[in-house]
This record gives structure tokens, sequence and C-alpha cells, in this order.
């Protein structure tokens, strides 16, 4: 068998693996990058360990620790109950408002699945309260969480643009993160009206919710100044990386240093524990470590790919299903097959995002920023099913009223046909338009 095969063989291997089992796929794929490097590839421990991304470490775990901090401390966490207030009792605008909360929150860098864990206990329970239907509220909340996914200071954000740079897409940052908003909005509005959502208005709320924003906000006090503190440095955050990260906003400032989302995070988050504004170690202990071990562990099987010839291989078979026209659509439905069983970050975008150069080469043409958001927005849509993070956060703090077996049938549906609606959505958006 030659090394391109084998090296593909290996990775199919760690693909299916990660979508049967609960194995950190990570940690195979790294066993699997020296067995065909050095075994069968001759080459040195040393080579094989050079894969390691450790830009794109440094950069996770210095924005998933800040934000750790940040729900540590509450600040999250009260921002989320005091958001709920602005519906003032109209029980149409509660689940759009968990959709722009979910958006908002995932954005500044809390990230999708962070988010969706904040955000499910109360979404859930005010769903319960006011009589809306759990799955609208699920499907409101996980498209929300999954739009703000791929903001620049959000960890998805984060791993989808270090694996564009890999591949020379730089400088597209937020056209990368309004790709993904416009359509996970696309999809969320249209779930909200096929689903009733409209009608909430004229609805009357239960005589039980009469009292819900006391009750939410019941041990609810000012911010304090941790929190304040905390919301300082978040804005900071956001603005450092929208102007400083900006090359011609530097230009027009004089800014001559370099300037990223790392820098930033990890500089804001020696300012909280200097201060003493979280506690470190549940922060520390609160960081999605499992995710970081395999964005990074898949990324040295990747490396091996790319020395040995797999990744061309890999993209020469995706470019046998696809035409220039049709790659977009093409694109969506095969990150969302693999993406409903496996992880969107820690194993798609990693295997597919490089290879966009090759395909583009054996299409004969392409946009490469069309083709990356296909990619990006297939593999998300479907992240809304129960075997995906966000969708079992919230049918496991679904009201105790709710039959958790209909829910989850429901949102397993829901989440197959997105495979299907994101290769439509993809192809309109990122092909047609």
């Amino acid at each position: 068998m030659s090394l391109p095969v084998l090296s593909i063989v290996a990775f199919a291997i760690a693909i299916i693996v990660s979508c049967v089992s609960q194995i950190n796929v990570g940690f195979l794929a790294i066993a699997f990058a020296f067995i065909v490097g050095v075994l069968f590839g001759g080459m040195r421990v040393s080579e094989v360990a050079s894969g390691f991304p450790a830009g794109l470490f440094v950069t996770l775990v210095s924005v998933t620790l800040f934000f750790s901090q940040a729900n540590v401390n509450g600040t999250l966490n009260k921002l989320t109950k005091s958001s709920v207030k602005l519906a003032r009792g109209n029980l149409g605008m509660i689940p759009v408002i968990f959709f722009f909360l979910a958006a908002g929150l995932a954005s500044i860098g809390a990230g999708n699945i962070a988010t969706t864990a904040l955000l499910a206990p109360v979404a859930m329970m005010v769903a319960g309260r006011m009589g809306i239907s759990a799955f609208l509220m699920t499907i409101c909340v996980c498209c929300g969480a999954n739009a703000g996914a791929l903001s620049p200071v959000a960890p998805t954000g984060v791993i989808a643009n270090q694996q564009l740079a890999r591949i020379g897409i730089t400088g597209q940052e937020w056209p990368t993160f309004f790709n993904n908003f416009i359509a996970e909005g696309f999809v969320g509005l249209a779930g909200y009206f096929l689903l009733g959502g409209y009608k909430l208005f004229s609805k009357q709320p239960a005589a039980a919710s009469t009292d819900l924003n006391d009750s939410l906000l019941a041990d609810e006090g000012p911010y304090n100044w941790h929190q304040k503190l905390t919301l300082g440095l978040i804005a900071a955050l956001l603005l450092s990386v929208s102007v400083l990260g900006n090359a011609r906003l530097k230009a027009f400032l004089g800014v001559t240093f370099d300037f990223d989302v790392a820098m930033a995070a990890i500089i804001a988050a020696v300012i909280i524990t200097i201060l003493g504004a979280a506690d470190e170690d549940k922060a520390v202990k609160g960081m999605p470590w499992n995710v970081i071990l395999m964005v990074c562990g898949v990324t040295i099987l990747i490396s091996i790919l790319e020395k040995k010839g797999g990744m061309d291989l890999f993209s020469s078979l995706l470019a046998r299903f696809s035409t220039p026209t049709s790659v977009t659509g093409v694109m969506g439905f095969v990150t969302g097959i693999i993406s409903v069983y496996s992880s969107s970050s820690g194993v798609v975008l990693p295997a597919f995002l490089p290879t966009i150069p090759k395909l583009i080469k054996d299409l004969g043409g392409g946009d490469p920023m069309a083709i990356a958001s296909s990619i990006n927005v297939g593999a998300h849509l479907v992240d809304v099913s129960p075997l995906s993070t966000l969708g079992a956060l919230c049918i496991a703090n679904a009201a105790a009223t709710e039959d958790r077996k209909v829910l989850f049938n429901k949102l397993m549906i829901w989440g197959l046909s997105m495979s299907v609606v994101g290769a439509i959505v993809c192809w309109v958006f990122f092909g047609l338009l």
C-alpha cells in the first residue's frame, strides 16, 4: 500500500472512530501519525512532532482561559439572566432573544459549546414555565450559538482561521464570521416561523410565568467590580481584535507591532488572575481541554497527510464528486453528514479546510472563501442534533413535563435534515449568490 493511500486509510479510521465512540480522536490521530510517519514513512520522531500546531494551541488556551474566568466569576451568567427581562412578557420575543443572546455570547468569545451549556438551563426552564415548545427553544439557542461560533475570538473561529492561514487565506476573519452568521440566522429564522414561533405573539403567558423575572434575578445583585472588570476586558478584547487586527486600521493609527487574539486574550486573563477577579483553578478546570487536544492531535495527522501525499489524494477524491458550480453544495452536504456523528471543530474543520487549494486546482476553478464558508456552515448546521453536545445539553435541561424521547426524535430528524438543507443553503448562498 502506498504512503498516500495508507495515510488516507489512517485518517478515515480516525474519523470513523470519532463517530462511533467516546475516545478522544486526538490521541488516536497522534498515534496514527507516528505509525504512518515513522514506521512506514521513514520520518524521524521530531519531524512528526513538528506538526504540532503550537500557535493554535497557544491561541486556544489563551481564549478559553479568559472566557472560562468570565464564566467562573459569574459575569456571563448575570448577563444571561438580565437579558431575559428584554422580552417584557412577550412570549414571541423570548425565543428570538435567546437566539441573539446565544449569538452574542458565542461571538464575544464564549464559543458555541460553552454558550449552550450556560444558556440551556435557563432557556429550557423558561420554555417550560411559559408554555413555549422545547423543540423551538432548542433550535433558537443552538442556531444562535452556532451563528456566533466563527467569531475571530471564539474557539471555533480561532480553529477555522488558523487552518485557513495554513493554506494562505488570511485577513478573512470577519467575512468568515459573517458568512456563517447569515446562514445560521437564515435557518434559525426559518425554523422559528416553521415551528410556529410567530404564533406566540398572540398567546398570553402562563400564570406560572408572572414572577419569572423576579425568580430568575432573585439572587442577582448589581454587577460587582470583578464582573465589571471582566466586561471591560471583553470589550477591550473585541476592540483590539477588530481594530488592531486590521492592517488598514493599523496603518491609519500608526501601529507598527503585530497583534492577534492570543496576545489580547492572555493579557486579559493575566489581569484577571493578578487582581483576583476569578478563581484560577476553577477556570483552568473548566477549559475544554478535550477539544483542544482533539484539534491539535488531528492537525498532527493532517500534517502527515500533507507531507506524504495523502491530502492531495483526499482532495482529488472530493473533486470527483464536484464541479466548480456544485462544489459549495457538495462540501456542505459531506461535512454535514460527517459532523452529525463527529466533532465539527475538532475533526471536520481541520480535515476539510486544508483541501481547498488542491480541490480548486482539480476542479479548474472555484472561490476559496465560498468553499471554506460551505465547510464551516455545513459542519455547524447539523449541530442541533441530540448526538451533538449542543442538542444533548438542551435535552438534558428540558423541563420535567417535557417528553425527552419525543424531543430527542425531533432533534434527530432536524439534525439529519440539516445536511440536505445545509447543502442547499451553501449552494445558494456561496455558489449561486
